[in-house]
């Protein structure tokens, strides 16, 4: 594991690091080497598993589920 396990972490300080990780993602993908984007993919999946323990019933916009995509019109000004 890279950095402090993510159920150490107060509220505050996971969505800090949530931030940073996503904020760094591009890069890392682009320039990155293949063991930086692969470390970069486990403390993804650890901070963000953390975040969905504490927040089981997070808000969903259903305009991001695939039902909810289906729904929207098309945008006929295109």
């Amino acid at each position: 594991m890279t950095g402090v396990d993510p159920n150490l972490l107060d509220d505050q300080q996971l969505m800090k690091e949530l931030e940073t990780i996503h904020r760094t993602r591009h890069d890392t993908l682009l320039h990155g080497s293949n063991d930086a984007l692969r470390t970069h993919n486990v403390r993804m999946a650890e901070l963000e598993g953390e975040y969905l323990r504490r927040n089981p019933r997070r808000p969903v916009d259903l305009g991001r589920t695939r039902a909810g995509a289906r729904e929207r019109q098309p945008d006929v000004t295109r």
